[in-house]
């Protein structure tokens, strides 16, 4: 196979994954594909910085790279897991789908050039979301499993095989030993969602908390369906806190630093002082004159005209620096004024 065919191999692949990351549409409808739009009718976009791009994948479409000593994170481009390899066996850090079969392959990969063990004896659950754990039945039952108490309490609500339920829980922290390693598990509260925990490898200077911050990214649409705005809003600076070096973020092709956290961090603290100058900067009067009686056509424009105010500069900003700022700023700032305008009452005025 020519190096140009291999490339275009990989893009495919990368792409592949970062597609299969979203429910099929004809599976949910039942029924066949809308015609898909020309490329001249889609819009056009801000190139992506070369900083946000990870390693390319091989011909199985995966990656794998040491994070530190005997610890490696494995990727489609699209998904990251990670496992760390012990005298006693492999600790596996999530199970995506998207990477799926390559999980045990990366593992294979790493054991055989190192001469220890290939076999799963621990996965660590992130937190219960499908494309995070939706690979880990592929391990079978001889695992041991570990997770916050209400991620078992979720999957046991979800009830989906490809979800096994956590063998071990705690409530605030824990202690994972294995072969001689150790990998402190925390809850700091709801951020992303009710179960998303902190994973630190002290030894190995690392964390990984997922679907939280995407190194070199903006987060995903919406705020990344995040179920607690103030409490991701304070993840940032609870991850800061930790002492480490490198980051895994569970998406897109390569690891983090801290840099990218404080970037990150500085990124939703822009968002946020934009908000509550939109709150109170953008005259809702034209808004309801035009549309009268129709409160939700109204309100729908103001909240656009508010997002409008707050996102611009954001977008103006961060251009360049992270990707996909022009994609999904202005869904992540709805969302984030949302939270201001009812979590924290900024705006809210008293009927005198």
């Amino acid at each position: 196979m020519s190096s140009h065919s291999a490339t275009d191999r990989r893009t495919f692949l990368a792409k592949g994954a970062a597609l299969a990351a979203v429910p099929a549409a004809a599976a949910l409808t039942g029924g066949p594909l809308a015609q898909p739009a020309f490329a001249d009718d889609l819009p056009d976009y801000a190139p992506i910085p070369q900083a946000a791009l990870g390693p390319a994948v091989n011909e199985q479409g995966y990656y794998v790279g040491r994070v530190r000593k005997n610890l490696y994170y494995v990727t489609d481009s699209a998904y990251q897991a990670a496992f760390l390899t012990t005298r006693d066996g492999v600790v596996l850090f999530d199970a995506p789908p998207t990477i799926g079969h390559n999980l045990q392959r990366a593992i294979d990969q790493v054991t055989a050039a190192n001469g220890v063990s290939n076999k799963v004896t621990h996965i660590v659950h992130s937190h219960h979301h499908a494309d995070h754990l939706g690979a880990s039945s592929l391990f079978g039952k001889d695992v041991t499993r570990l997770g916050h108490t209400e991620n078992k309490r979720l999957l046991i609500r979800d009830n989906d095989p490809t979800r096994p339920v956590p063998d071990i829980t705690f409530d605030k922290h824990y202690t994972l030993r294995v072969g001689g390693e150790r990998i402190k598990l925390t809850w700091h509260g709801t951020n992303h969602t009710a179960d998303n925990i902190y994973i630190h490898l002290p030894d190995h200077e690392t964390l990984m908390l997922v679907d939280v911050n995407l190194p070199g990214w903006v987060p995903f649409d919406t705020f990344n369906i995040n179920e607690d705005v103030p409490g991701s809003l304070a993840a940032p600076g609870k991850a800061l806190a930790y002492p480490w070096k490198h980051y895994i973020g569970g998406h897109m092709g390569r690891l983090g630093t801290r840099d990218d956290m404080v970037v990150y961090q500085q990124y939703l603290n822009d968002i946020v002082a934009n908000v509550k100058k939109a709150l109170g900067a953008v005259d809702p009067t034209p808004f309801f004159v035009k549309y009268g009686n129709n409160t939700w056509a109204a309100v729908k424009h103001y909240q656009a005209a508010q997002v409008d105010y707050a996102a611009a500069p954001v977008i103006k900003k961060y251009t360049g620096v992270l990707a996909a700022a022009d994609v999904y700023t202005a869904s992540t700032t709805f969302l984030i004024l949302e939270s201001i305008r009812l979590d924290l009452g900024v705006g809210s005025q008293v009927h005198a």
